[in-house]
């Protein structure tokens, strides 16, 4: 099949994708494209003793030189420009030495987790001894450092926040009232108003110098406590300093799991955090993740991060109380651990039940509209809502309708409480920042929205039951003002065709490292033509197949997940796909994982 050459010179290959695609997927809303990379040729060449294909891969995610992929701890950006820590490492090292009672307060999700495990952790290695933590209930408490949180925290002379508390303005005033001191560590884009706090640390903050703006909550944190420790241990040999190396496992899940872009010091993070659990080193929490989702720790790669291990800690505050995950995460024992990991992949598993019941009623609604509106197509923006949804697990179902749609979602649901209030997950698409489209919202509508926070391509917002109908119109408004028309045609993006004498398993071997892939740095993915020799349905909706690649002499394995959609393959296609190890029984064999189809 050939594609079609764009006037700058990419390649596109145009076609319906039929991977899981339900009545939503399969619409005519969606339009599908493989686009290859670009790919700068004086990029290429630095790197004799790399593979081709993998010199190809680096260039095209905007790498030209090896220094870019030396991803050592010593290359880490240093703390020095990160704004706040001179506050915040003084208020620290002063409870520290007075005994001084420390209350940690994180986030219900695998970010907050991590980074709430990190922070407890990492104090007590550097001498505080008076430590605890709280995470709100998602339902009774709501988002951050809220005043119905504070009111029932008894025991601190100071709050530190994890992943939250930039937008805080009245919990922070709150815990100040009540005679608290208060550090706020946060990665998210502050409100039009900071909290008064006593020291604020979060690299998002206007004119804040640090170079990098992608860490996480967790990397925040992590920040701190290298300054800290700078500071309460200036000389002397790094023998004698607390290793906070140890903490760098924890770092790496939440990082990877809050999907924040995977720049330079991120992988440096990440890296190192995966290093350690390779080598057997990773905290029993960690360690006991690991084997109740069935991972190897001396093979783990970011995307069992991202899939195994941060749905479990996420599941607990999705669906009940968060503190079980981080208690996962703090456990010294190996026993306490398992039994927590355990319980959270029972939860998890409570959380894929409800998810795929919400996206199916979804789902639903969605074919409902079409019909409704002859086929017309969708909102810019849409808007869903359910009497009956779960408020924990709205986002994943605005996450999963968003890739179908390929439009901006947001999905709602009842609070949880008396009052009326319902909870809203935003998801977007790449380009148009989903927050700036809340502010846009609430500019134009003064008090529709009571409060909303996020990301550029997620966020949360609280507003009343009877707003939802005017909400959902002024969404789609201020999604059509900002979207330009091509930032909705679904497009894969691949590193073009894999040489026929590069399907191998060393190969394969070599991308599955080469990372750590993730969010803005993602793993290759190629496309190619193949015929179909063979093929056999597993699971009752995934398929095996063997392929046929021109210049390739053997069948090659491939495996397509949740092929709902078709009773059969095409005899012939061209996919994106990932080269992939198949582990079983002790052996290895070369397998592609198909990630898209486009037919003849």
């Amino acid at each position: 099949m050939s594609g079609t050459r764009t006037e700058d010179g990419r390649v596109t290959h145009p076609g319906t994708g039929f991977r899981a695609a339900p009545a939503a997927e399969a619409s005519p809303v969606m339009r599908v494209r493989l686009v290859r990379r670009e790919v700068d040729a004086d990029a290429i060449g630095w790197g004799a003793d790399l593979h081709p294909v993998l010199q190809r891969v680096y260039a095209a995610r905007g790498i030209r030189c090896a220094q870019e992929i030396d991803h050592r701890l010593a290359t880490l950006l240093p703390p020095a420009s990160l704004g706040g820590l001179d506050a915040a490492c003084a208020l620290l090292a002063d409870a520290i030495e007075r005994d001084s009672r420390v209350v940690v307060v994180g986030d219900f999700d695998a970010d907050g987790a991590t980074g709430t495990a990190v922070a407890v952790r990492g104090l007590r290695m550097l001498g505080a001894r008076n430590m605890s933590f709280r995470v709100p209930n998602r339902a009774v408490h709501g988002y951050g450092l809220t005043p119905a949180l504070v009111d029932t925290i008894d025991d601190a002379d100071i709050v530190l926040t994890v992943d939250n508390g930039v937008t805080s303005v009245a919990g922070v005033e709150r815990a100040r009232e009540r005679g608290m001191r208060v550090i706020v560590t946060d990665h998210h884009l502050p409100g039009e108003r900071l909290p008064d706090a006593d020291a604020i640390v979060n690299p998002n903050l206007p004119g804040d110098c640090f170079p990098s703006k992608a860490l996480a909550g967790v990397g925040v944190v992590f920040y701190l406590l290298l300054a800290l420790r700078a500071q309460l241990h200036p000389t002397g040999s790094s023998d004698a300093r607390p290793d906070l190396g140890a903490l760098l496992d924890l770092v790496a899940i939440g990082t990877v799991a809050d999907l924040v872009r995977l720049d330079r010091n991120n992988r440096v993070l990440v890296e190192a955090g995966l290093r350690r659990i390779r080598a057997g080193k990773a905290c029993a929490g960690v360690r006991a993740l690991l084997e109740a989702s069935g991972r190897d720790a001396r093979t783990t790669v970011a995307s069992d991060l991202a899939y195994a291990l941060g749905p479990r800690i996420n599941a607990a505050g999705r669906l009940e109380d968060m503190a079980i995950g981080i208690e996962c995460l703090l456990a010294d024992d190996d026993a306490t651990a398992q039994e927590r990991a355990r319980r959270l992949s029972a939860i998890n598993e409570e959380r894929r039940e409800l998810q795929a019941a919400m996206v199916e009623e979804a789902d639903a609604r969605v074919a409902q509209w079409l019909h409704a509106h002859g086929g017309a197509g969708l909102p810019h923006g849409v808007v869903l809502f359910d009497e009956h949804w779960h408020p924990g697990v709205v986002g994943l179902v605005a996450s999963k309708l968003k890739e179908r749609l390929h439009r901006p979602v947001v999905a709602c649901a009842p609070a949880g409480d008396a009052g009326g209030e319902v909870r809203g997950s935003a998801r977007s698409i790449r380009g148009l920042h989903v927050r700036d489209v809340l502010a846009d919202v609430d500019a134009a509508h003064p008090g529709l929205i009571d409060r909303f926070g996020g990301h550029a391509m997620a966020a949360g917002l609280s507003l009343g039951r009877d707003a939802i109908g005017r909400f959902a119109e002024a969404f789609d408004e201020a999604v059509r003002a900002r979207a330009r028309p091509e930032w909705f045609d679904a497009v894969v993006h691949t590193d073009g065709e894999l040489p026929a004498d590069a399907f191998t398993l060393d190969l394969a071997h070599a991308l599955r490292v080469a990372g750590p892939w993730g969010q803005d740095f993602p793993e290759p993915l190629f496309d190619n033509w193949f015929e179909v020799e063979s093929w056999r349905l597993v699971g009752g909706r995934h398929w095996r197949l063997a392929l046929r690649a021109q210049g390739v002499k053997a069948p090659i394995e491939a495996m397509l997940f949740h092929a709902i959609d078709m009773a059969e393959p095409p005899q012939a296609f061209r996919a994106a796909f990932q080269l992939d190890v198949n582990e079983w029984n002790g052996r290895e064999r070369l397998q592609l994982i198909l990630r898209h189809l486009v037919p003849e």
